[in-house]
């Protein structure tokens, strides 16, 4: 009774720990390419994690759609990376979020999937994964938004010259200003005989000129064509979800249940993809060449 009070302390300190750490940071960063892939968004892992830590209630984008202040502040955000350790029989996934610094805040369970075919089986392990963090009680604390004072410092900078050296810089300067039709006028000027010392500091004047930078879409999305919706797809209940079936009666496509409502993953005999409704029209999307493509069906459940 003593250990299994003990281990569960345990875990209740570790995952308040953990909430603590994850509340200092205002944005989950999701590389669209994976280390452990050559593809980007192979298995759609990418949109995966991306999807499930933004239901979760995290600020999630990108590595490639940065909102301005992350770009300046980096440590605003952790990157999501997704640690992959899948042997022959099983597939084995951890999702460590990683801060600026490149240290390890925060290492989600192993998820484990027996799946052979790759997209469902990192699907189930992803999201065996991601169960670490129902528990957390996300909200951002502004840590990161703070700016502290920076203190600048010249001790030891300024170099020690005798008095004949000194004087000689001081009127090799005095010459130069001299012979140049416009006079610069320095902001700082210090200068000592003994133990001389010469300081000079001209301090740059900000520039009003931005930088402008145009963002690159990250994806391709292709217009959902209304005029060319399918015939209405009739809805039958599953052991997982549903199957949709045409009028012939065929099935068309089989729509596993997720984590949210109205969101499913869906299969077709050539696609994978994910099905969920938007203002009230129920959208397939999935990658086709690299590009995502959006299809709205017409369901009838």
């Amino acid at each position: 009774m003593k250990t299994v009070i003990t281990i569960l302390l345990t875990f209740i300190g570790y995952a308040t720990f953990a909430q603590a750490n994850l509340n200092d940071y205002k944005y989950i960063i999701v590389p669209k390419k994976f280390d452990a892939f050559k593809n980007m968004n192979e298995h759609q892992t990418s949109t995966l994690i991306k999807y499930l830590f933004t239901g979760k209630g995290f600020t999630t984008v990108y590595d490639d759609q940065l909102p301005e202040d992350l770009k300046f502040n980096r440590c605003l955000g952790v990157i999501a990376d997704l640690q992959d350790d899948s042997t022959m029989f099983s597939t084995k996934t951890t999702i460590n979020l990683i801060d600026c610094n490149d240290n390890i805040v925060y290492s989600s369970m192993q998820g484990i999937s027996k799946e052979k075919q790759y997209k469902e089986a990192y699907n189930e392990a992803i999201r065996e994964s991601m169960r670490t963090f129902n528990g957390v009680n996300y909200t951002y604390n502004g840590k990161n938004d703070k700016k502290d004072a920076v203190t600048i410092s010249f001790k030891n900078d300024v170099k020690k010259l005798d008095a004949s050296k000194a004087d000689k810089v001081v009127q090799a300067e005095k010459e130069m200003e001299a012979a140049t039709p416009i006079k610069k006028e320095p902001a700082v000027i210090s200068k000592e005989t003994e133990k001389t010392q010469y300081y000079k500091d001209n301090t740059p004047v900000k520039s009003n000129i931005e930088k402008v930078t145009a963002e690159k879409p990250a994806f391709k999305s292709l217009e959902v064509n209304k005029s060319a919706i399918k015939d209405i797809w009739y809805a039958q209940a599953t052991e997982t979800g549903y199957q949709l079936v045409d009028s012939s009666p065929k099935v068309r496509m089989n729509l596993m249940k997720s984590s949210a409502d109205n969101v499913y993953m869906a299969k077709t005999d050539t696609k994978n993809g994910m099905v969920y409704q938007k203002n009230g029209n129920w959208i397939f999307e999935y990658y086709e060449n690299d590009t995502l493509v959006q299809e709205e069906l017409n369901i009838k459940f």
